[in-house]
């Protein structure tokens, strides 16, 4: 019995003792627009693209950008990094500006697709852009 108490007593001292760690989740947030995209590429070239996103609480922190690649059609979302604590406070008016680069490799047109959420129904809603390469 007395080693019991004591396998007890040794297990509720560590347990005790362990620091709290912070949980966090990762979460793909809708762009709100997009600037400096060019009315067509040259082949070859690379551009400097901006997105602008609302940063939605406290808690959320950029996290980079989600890419997606099927052909010559390109998906695009902002990825942020939300701490899963209390005492976030929501934010409603903190609009951030996110660059990334795009270096033109193929021919033809190139789609791009800025995610903007979803509609009523769930289904996927896109800023989409046709643009193309000379």
């Amino acid at each position: 019995m007395k080693k019991l108490f004591l396998l007890l007593s040794v297990f509720v001292l560590f347990n005790s003792c362990t620091p709290e760690q912070d949980i966090y989740s990762i979460v793909v947030l809708p762009v709100e627009s997009v600037t400096d995209l060019p009315v067509e590429f040259v082949l070859g070239e690379t551009y400097q693209i901006t997105m602008k996103f609302y940063r939605p609480t406290t808690c959320h922190s950029l996290y980079g950008i989600y890419y997606e690649k099927e052909l010559n059609t390109r998906t695009f979302a902002v990825r942020n990094m939300k701490e899963e604590r209390g005492g976030c406070t929501e934010l409603t008016d903190v609009l951030i500006t996110q660059n990334f680069t795009f270096h033109v490799t193929n021919t033809g047109n190139y789609i791009f697709k800025f995610w903007t959420g979803t509609d009523d129904e769930g289904n996927n809603t896109y800023l989409e852009y046709n643009i193309p390469v000379i």
